[in-house]
């Protein structure tokens, strides 16, 4: 198959600007405030793929300028221990943007977790009051991969008001976030899952598609109509997207790949996000 870069959504690319905005405001925050933005990052357990995806977002935090502080916890940390970690870090005015990341090991209660991190300092949108305010289109610090989404449709020109889009997949930090800000960007969105009945039928009428749902290539080319732009935010083993690419490239008229389509996206808008916290929380206006 020859791969025709016009058609490709470069995350990479995106997300470099993003990140060098990133550093631009760090150096005004420091620069007015003598404060160095931080984020602190939690890490419960030793499973290697959020082992690895930890060590990527602090990466990045050095790369911008921004200080990180890495908290690791053992696999049988109780909900309790957490949530008392957790509520450390909120009280620090040192520490501008909390990350858990995610899955935590159960039986930790996540959604008793998540709930600890104060507003101000949610930087990775997990919180229902986070949820709630994106719903009702009022300002938050969205949940990183659906932002990062909206950022690349932007980029790429894409028009929302009055298409249609489906989204499948319904996790509260992707799914449900990313129909909430395709339909206040005026579109008319169908939020889909894995048990969706007539699900390929639903996806062919779509002029935006975007592929959440945690399975590999499991949106299928001939479910693409011609023209439709395909997001796939899945990452699964051996980068191996939710969409089927080969089948998916030729009716799209514009695709993510997978990787190097949404996942530098989502580490760049956390990065971004923790800045403006930052700037919020220290009084330092940003563009």
């Amino acid at each position: 198959m020859t791969i025709n870069p016009a058609k490709l959504m470069d995350g990479q690319a995106l997300a470099r600007r993003v990140l060098e905005g990133a550093k631009a405001k760090v150096e005004k925050i420091r620069a007015a405030s003598g404060m160095t933005p931080t984020l602190a990052t939690v890490l419960v357990g030793d499973d290697r793929a959020s082992a690895t995806y930890v060590r990527m977002k602090r990466k990045r935090c050095e790369d911008v300028g921004m200080r990180s502080v890495a908290i690791e916890l053992p696999a049988d940390t109780t909900t309790e221990r957490l949530v008392a970690q957790i509520r450390e870090l909120a009280a620090d005015p040192a520490v501008h943007g909390i990350l858990v990341q995610h899955p935590v090991p159960a039986p930790i209660d996540k959604r008793a977790v998540f709930e600890t991190i104060p507003a101000e300092k949610d930087v990775d949108g997990v919180t229902s009051t986070t949820l709630g305010r994106i719903i009702l289109g009022m300002p938050a610090f969205g949940s990183c991969t659906p932002k990062g989404i909206m950022r690349l449709l932007q980029e790429y020109h894409v028009v929302l008001d009055g298409a249609y889009a489906v989204v499948i997949g319904r996790s509260p930090i992707l799914g449900r976030p990313m129909a909430s800000m395709l339909i206040n960007a005026h579109a008319t969105v169908t939020l889909c899952h894995s048990r969706t009945r007539s699900l390929p039928s639903l996806v062919r009428g779509a002029d935006i598609v975007i592929a959440a749902v945690g399975h590999p290539r499991f949106v299928q080319g001939g479910w693409i109509k011609v023209g439709a732009v395909v997001i796939d935010a899945g990452y699964n083993e051996g980068n191996v997207g939710d969409v089927d690419f080969a089948g998916a490239y030729e009716p799209a008229s514009l695709i993510t790949p997978v990787p190097g389509g949404v996942g530098p996206m989502t580490i760049a808008m956390l990065i971004d996000q923790t800045a403006d916290a930052a700037g919020l929380q220290l009084g330092v206006a940003l563009p």
